[in-house]
């Protein structure tokens, strides 16, 4: 684990999967990314490429050849994740493909995620470079999870998300074996708040497409500290927790999870990205808290 630091918080990643583990206030004492219980659910803030979510049959079809890749793809948890670059502000963790990651998924790439501390904010920067003479077809993303409630005299029902604009998007469902439904259920009603609840996430993620926002923020009735995540470069975002857990994961995507009626091959799958050979292309969303 590596840890960067500046007058006011500290921010520590770990190596195996390049895992933020870390964002703390060092005026306040406040942890503000959920711990990893292994009662709960044993991850902080997962990196997720080359694919998001589940693949229909755990595998995808790519020039008729089947590649079977993890959910969230290999990144995550990978102990292949090595520190690249460092600075007193900045961490960097890169992966390369090799023959093992050509098994399960057949293009030469190199991606590169730097966490950036600059003020109270986290800059989380992914950037991916095609290796190959072919087209690249790829996915990414992020799960941060953050701790809440923050404070020991708060309950889960006192926080709610709050989004820049207001919404009418409904939700897309997803369905037992981690895929989306063809149907969506109603749940902004020209709002801009999700009130948090225990049973929120009964049935899954949430999972949004062509929000109007590209901000949201998640406070408490009784304190006031405040974390925003921003996410221009990322057109998907989930939410989501595991029921009656303390904390809650806002995910901004490049991608989704297959469809109940996906036909399997990448080519074809929603929100997948197209690089040319040689060239790279750059992602960022940015984490960042206010406290009084």
């Amino acid at each position: 684990m590596q840890t960067i630091k500046n007058d006011n918080f500290e921010v520590s990643v770990k190596e195996r999967g390049g895992e933020l583990c870390s964002f703390k206030s060092l005026k306040s004492g406040k942890e503000y990314i959920w711990q990893a219980d292994p009662d709960v659910w044993l991850a902080h803030a997962p990196n997720l490429f080359p694919v998001i979510g589940c693949l229909k049959g755990d595998s995808f079809i790519y020039k008729g050849k089947e590649y079977k890749t993890p959910k969230h793809g290999f990144f995550r948890k990978n102990d292949k994740v090595k520190l690249t670059g460092q600075t007193d502000n900045s961490l960097t963790y890169g992966l390369k493909y090799d023959a093992e990651t050509l098994k399960i998924y057949p293009f030469k790439f190199e991606i590169n995620i730097d966490f950036i501390l600059k003020g109270n904010t986290i800059k989380v920067r992914h950037r991916v470079t095609n290796h190959g003479d072919d087209v690249m077809l790829f996915s990414l993303g992020g799960h941060p999870g953050f701790t809440c409630p923050l404070n020991d005299d708060e309950i889960y029902e006192d926080y709610y998300l709050e989004f820049e604009k207001t919404e009418t998007a409904p939700t897309w469902q997803v369905n037992k074996d981690g895929l989306i439904a063809k149907e969506t259920l109603p749940f902004y009603d020209n709002t801009n708040i999700i009130n948090l609840n225990p049973h929120i996430f009964d049935n899954d993620a949430l999972v949004f497409k062509n929000l109007n926002s590209k901000k949201v923020s998640l406070k408490s009735k009784k304190s006031d500290q405040v974390l925003t995540v921003s996410f221009d470069d990322f057109p998907y975002l989930g939410i989501w927790a595991k029921p009656n857990a303390r904390f809650v994961c806002i995910e901004p995507w490049l991608g989704i999870a297959d469809s109940v009626d996906s036909d399997r091959n990448l080519e074809h799958k929603e929100g997948i990205l197209k690089l040319k050979p040689k060239d790279t292309f750059t992602a960022s969303y940015f984490i960042s808290v206010e406290e009084s």
